[in-house]
């Protein structure tokens, strides 16, 4: 199940930056399932990795990598996480990493190992390591879809976006894919996501605009609540198009770049795991960020608001007591006003006057929900996208292992 339009997007082809993609066998023979992305050399990197203290194997030695130097290559394996693994599954990574410098003439140190599946399963070395010169020769500034595909695993359908923006007069092109559909709710960053721009950007803004960027977008989504130990987001920068940004023009960029990351963040959601509701919180009227996202996460993770979204119901009581019991000081229910697609459901402590049933049956029946909660203490107001919770969610998690 999954909302929206699944048809894959234009992808403009960024300079500098390749991807090539096989299938290595990892879980399911036959399955695009390795992919290797190429950077140009003068890039600049930079990453956000997943807060979960299991974090993975790969997810170590990526950050150590990328201490030492700005990387050459990123490999991606789909079907094992190499998370729980202990110190073989580092011996592992670090084995992966040496595999794809043999092949490219480059230091170890200049790969980062990027791993999405079943967690604590020794991850398959041998099958992986003898897939890289297939995914090497695949390399292309084209290959951005079947390595989009090659991401997956719980996923229904690949998931990017691509657009080319005016900076100073010039073209800048910022492309990207992520994967992710169940365990998300990112802190840091996604399930996987990688993005590439032809723009020309030092580390430094380049990592402001990340920061940023994924705090509006990636770190503003939630399924489950459940933070994952693989999460990763990687942005490259080839300067291949000759634009340099800086602080004149990094607004400018800034705009172009969340536009991606929502657009991606938004697709995990339209595809999670049993989804068939997009839902937006609104909360607004709020006096700081943090107390918005409390009462936002409140809702959004409520298994009894989740399940009454799957069943078009527009039980409003459920809204009102998950934002009763989000963490928030001195919240005067009587001033809260709660709307459901614009239906005014809640006002003043209680069912609003205005509101009918049919009304807010009508309201449900959309495959886009929005819920916007005005708690008129301040000027802040934050959004984050979930999902409803489905039978087909409680199944694909049940079954994930056999």
């Amino acid at each position: 199940m999954a909302t929206g339009s699944d048809k894959f997007p234009t992808m403009h082809p960024v300079e500098g930056f390749q991807l090539g993609t096989t299938s290595a066998g990892i879980k399911v023979a036959g399955r695009k399932d390795l992919v290797l992305m190429k950077i140009a050399d003068g890039s600049t990197a930079a990453a956000v990795f997943t807060q979960n203290r299991f974090c993975a194997a790969p997810v170590i030695i990526a950050k150590q990598h990328l201490q030492q130097t700005t990387p050459s290559y990123l490999l991606v394996n789909t079907g094992n996480a190499n998370a729980g693994t202990g110190e073989q599954g580092i011996a592992d990574s670090l084995s992966c990493c040496h595999a794809v410098a043999e092949a490219a003439n480059i230091e170890s140190l200049q790969v980062l190992p990027f791993s999405t599946g079943v967690i604590g399963e020794p991850l398959p070395v041998d099958i992986i390591c003898s897939a890289v010169a297939a995914a090497k020769k695949n390399l292309s500034i084209n290959g951005w879809q079947d390595a989009a595909e090659g991401i997956l695993t719980t996923d229904t359908r690949p998931k990017g976006a691509s657009l080319q923006c005016d900076i100073n007069g010039s073209p800048v092109t910022i492309t990207g894919i992520c994967k992710g559909s169940g365990m998300i709710k990112p802190n840091m960053a996604t399930m996987l996501g990688f993005v590439a721009t032809d723009a020309a950007i030092d580390e430094e803004l380049l990592h402001a605009a990340l920061r940023k960027a994924n705090g509006k977008s990636f770190n503003r989504i939630t399924v489950d609540g459940d933070t994952s130990t693989n999460d990763a987001v990687m942005l490259l920068a080839t300067g291949a198009s000759g634009v340099e940004i800086d602080e004149a023009n990094f607004d400018q960029f800034l705009t172009g770049l969340t536009n991606i990351f929502v657009q991606l963040a938004q697709s995990i959601i339209r595809d999670g795991e049993g989804a068939s509701k997009f839902v937006t919180v609104n909360v607004e009227g709020a006096e700081t960020v943090k107390e918005a996202l409390a009462v936002a996460y409140a809702v959004a993770e409520s298994p009894l608001v989740k399940t009454a979204l799957t069943a078009s119901d527009p039980n409003w009581g459920r809204i009102l007591a998950a934002v009763g019991r989000a963490d928030v000081s001195d919240l005067d229910v009587t001033k809260i006003q709660i709307s459901l697609n614009s239906v005014l459901i809640a006002d003043k402590g209680g069912r609003a006057a205005s509101y009918t049933e049919e009304q807010g049956q009508a309201a449900m029946q959309a495959e886009d929900i929005e819920i916007t909660i005005q708690l008129h203490r301040g000027q802040v107001t934050e959004t984050l996208w979930t999902t409803d919770l489905s039978y087909e969610y409680v199944r694909i998690n049940a079954e994930y292992r056999t």
